[in-house]
């Protein structure tokens, strides 16, 4: 698409880090790819975060987007796990800001309201709209199809404030 914006999606996570990148003109989406960076478990935490940092700095550098949008961490009763998962969510903000890329973050329920119209829902519920949306999505997994929604709320979002701003000019 001629003049389109390319978003990265990003499901941060320290095993799986889902990646899904789209292209928005006007109202318009379009699938380019999707994804999934992976960290070995059975090395130390700082070996598996350089993976993961490396990884999705190589998509990034191969498919050039122009905007970054990726999930907001939950609190889950597990302190560690939460800790872990926030460390995750530093790579996959640092990597495309270090690519000098805007970077959103949307809560898990706004995306699934951009994307299934509510705020909860199933993940079968996700899948199925994303084929709806874009017809010719690939994504192996429930990462990579996350990252998608994500990138698909960035694009309703951002829309959003763009006829914002352009009211509030006028």
């Amino acid at each position: 698409m001629q003049n389109a914006i390319r978003i990265i999606g990003i499901d941060p996570g320290l095993r799986r880090m889902g990646w899904g990148i789209i292209e928005t003109l006007g109202n318009s989406l379009r699938f380019v790819a999707s994804g999934t960076v992976t960290s070995d478990g059975d090395m130390d935490l700082a070996s598996r975060l350089c993976q993961l940092h490396d990884g999705l700095s190589d998509i990034v550098h191969s498919h050039q987007p122009h905007e970054a949008a990726v999930e907001q961490t939950f609190v889950n009763k597990d302190a560690v796990a939460t800790l872990k998962l926030g460390q995750a969510r530093g790579i996959a903000m640092l990597v495309p800001a270090r690519a000098g890329l805007p970077v959103a973050e949307y809560a898990p329920n706004a995306v699934k309201k951009a994307v299934i119209g509510v705020g909860h829902g199933e993940k079968q519920q996700i899948h199925m709209m994303l084929k709806i949306l874009m017809p010719k999505a690939e994504f192996k997994g429930n990462d990579a199809a996350d990252a998608l929604a994500i990138a698909i709320c960035h694009a309703h979002n951002r829309a959003g404030e763009r006829m914002r701003r352009v009211l509030a000019a006028s």
